[in-house]
């Protein structure tokens, strides 16, 4: 009776022992919640688009992970000239989700979490490729704003998880949606940000994109997975929640783009300019400086885009021909009009050359290879550079001498 006592008594804490390591052991193989954060666009120009995260919510951790694939040290040696150049490195960084939310709340953008129906060993697999990811060895990348950004990060790797699914289901489908119409919406709160998009983009950015593509803004993935289903026919998302409500003004709603009232706007310009060009044409040429001036810088800045930097979707961009650096060598003729003297003789031919540039931007809109959906603009400076033309650039009759 004693040695059975004595069994019983060592036996009872191995037990628990053992019942206690089952415990830990279930908790930290239990599978974890995958969710998808999407924050609203801010109002900081680099906020306009948006931003999204994986929210990893692990049984093993206190409270959830938010993977945030969108963060840049500002402070980084060369951080302006790389940016400039298209250089740009962004990182991972996992933090605790109400860290990551408490800054939304502040500046009052919106987020929402889609909780995902994976299977458990796919959302133990993402967890830990976030995990790794995350290291410091590993958080680097090359950002690119269309192809690798913060959301294309968090597209490929729920993807990944899901073994291709994802991009089955979305890159067959497409809505029309370009990069450049999503660019300019977005921007379009911020004029500058939204001018620099329209003109420094060339043809590349207005092929129709997939949704897989369009996913590169944060909303139109969160659309994706909102549509997108698992093989088994359920939906993927499981639960949508919102986390902070949106206090700012709602994105941009989308728009057809029209072209006629650019037409009517170069076409009064450019009437005013031959109508007033034949009788005061120094006043012309007075107003014709700084526009030829806004004209050479941007075409100089387009230029160095398509040849100085790794922004490829500025290259091959047919604005170049509307905002022609040729226009800077007409500022001395332009200069010499406004003080009652005579351009020289090159100055016609600059002008002719300008116009025709223009006219050749035309005819390459009108071409299925590489179309530039940039008719707005040839809308309004083409009638401009024409107009100016011949209100200053065709040869003057001398005056008649005095008898």
């Amino acid at each position: 009776m004693r040695i059975r006592a004595v069994s019983l008594a060592w036996r009872a804490p191995a037990m628990a022992m053992a019942l206690l390591l089952w415990a830990f052991a279930s908790v930290a193989a239990a599978a974890p919640r995958i969710g998808v954060a999407t924050m609203q666009p801010g109002e900081i120009f680099f906020e306009r688009f948006g931003h999204n995260a994986i929210v990893v919510d692990d049984p093993a951790f206190e409270e959830p992970i938010s993977y945030n694939f969108g963060y840049f040290d500002m402070e980084e040696p060369g951080f302006v000239r790389n940016f400039i150049r298209g250089h740009m490195e962004y990182m991972l960084v996992a933090l605790p989700l109400s860290q990551d939310l408490a800054y939304y709340r502040h500046v009052g953008r919106g987020v929402s979490i889609q909780w995902l129906d994976l299977e458990p060993e796919q959302a133990r697999g993402l967890a830990d490729a976030l995990e790794v990811n995350a290291r410091p060895e590993n958080a680097r990348y090359r950002y690119d704003y269309f192809l690798d950004n913060c959301s294309t990060r968090v597209r490929d790797a729920i993807d990944a998880a899901l073994g291709g699914s994802l991009a089955t289901q979305l890159q067959g489908r497409s809505r029309g949606n370009t990069f450049r119409a999503d660019a300019v919406r977005l921007a379009s709160p911020t004029w500058w940000m939204w001018l620099g998009f329209d003109l420094g983009l060339g043809p590349a950015a207005d092929r129709p994109n997939s949704r897989w593509q369009e996913a590169f803004v944060p909303m139109r993935l969160a659309e994706g997975l909102r549509d997108a289903r698992r093989p088994d026919g359920r939906p993927l998302v499981a639960e949508q929640v919102e986390l902070v409500p949106h206090m700012l003004p709602p994105e941009p709603a989308e728009a057809p783009r029209r072209w006629w009232p650019w037409l009517v706007a170069g076409l009064a310009i450019g009437g005013l300019i031959a109508w007033a060009g034949a009788r005061r044409p120094a006043v012309v040429a007075g107003a014709a400086l700084p526009f030829w001036l806004l004209c050479g810088v941007g075409g100089l800045l387009i230029a160095y885009i398509w040849f100085g930097t790794a922004h490829t979707f500025g290259w091959n961009n047919h604005n170049i021909l509307l905002l022609n650096p040729l226009c800077l060598l007409a500022l001395p003729g332009g200069w010499r009009i406004a003080r009652g003297r005579r351009p020289g003789r090159l100055f016609g031919w600059v002008l002719a050359l300008v116009a025709l540039g223009g006219a050749v931007a035309l005819f390459w809109n009108w071409m299925p290879v590489l179309p530039q959906r940039n008719m707005p603009w040839i809308c309004l400076l083409l009638p401009i550079h024409a107009a100016l033309w011949l209100a200053l650039g065709r040869p003057r009759p001398e005056p008649l001498p005095a008898p």
